[in-house]
């Protein structure tokens, strides 16, 4: 209903119903629709502006966003742990070292080798043990003998695979004696086609004394 104000004489514009107050929270367009025209007309919608909710969906959006990266990273970390190392056209997989007694001063670490073009070992380091070489084990007159390598290639496309009584890196000298669960880093010189010398880091699990374990090693150079 319409009424004259108070002071409003004839001839003057006469005042419709005060709008209603806003609720705490919602925007004054959000309630009343939009804005008003002539009694007889329709209200005609306009622009909403809530700041409030606008700036909360960003803070959501944002945590939403650093959940995804993460999870993201977390996938990815998972997969490289599950394929190996790959690096210097060198992929490792399973690489572990046999754990020692307190007064045995020289273990072996076994891995798996692959190289899509062809690469070749050419030394081997750790900073568990004073001397890293890379050895093989050979029958000589019936009597098996391990010798050291210079060199040891990795064929294209071919798995070499480093296990006891075969291909392996010696640690001689230990520090310490290597408990199982521990891990032992190796580094691996890997010379490419290019004869350009990388260097890859390995990981290495120390794996229980008995698992696998090699034949007696015995020096015969």
């Amino acid at each position: 209903t319409w009424r004259r104000s108070p002071g409003v004489g004839k001839g003057q514009r006469l005042r419709g119903p005060m709008p209603a107050k806003s609720a705490p929270g919602l925007c004054k367009h959000a309630l009343h629709g939009g804005r008003r025209g002539k009694r007889s007309q329709p209200a005609v919608p306009g622009p909403i502006r809530c700041p409030l909710r606008v700036k909360l969906l960003s803070v959501q959006f944002k945590e939403s966003a650093v959940s995804i990266a993460y999870k993201i990273a977390a996938l990815a970390l998972t997969s490289l742990l599950s394929v190996g190392v790959s690096a210097a056209d060198l992929e490792i997989k399973d690489p572990w070292v046999r754990g020692t007694v307190p007064a045995q001063k020289a273990t072996g670490a076994f891995m798996q080798l692959n190289s899509k073009s062809g690469v070749t070992l050419v030394g081997v380091a750790s900073p568990a043990a004073k001397v890293v070489e890379l050895h093989e084990m050979v029958m000589d007159n019936n009597v098996m003998k391990m010798r050291a390598l210079p060199r040891l290639e990795v064929q294209a496309g071919k798995t070499l695979e480093l296990k006891p009584g075969s291909y392996h890196v010696m640690l001689i000298d230990l520090n310490k004696p290597l408990s199982k669960g521990e891990v032992v880093p190796i580094t691996l010189k890997v010379e490419g086609k290019d004869k350009k010398v990388e260097n890859v880091e390995v990981k290495a699990e120390v794996r229980d004394l008995t698992a696998a374990a090699p034949m007696d090693h015995k020096h015969h150079h």
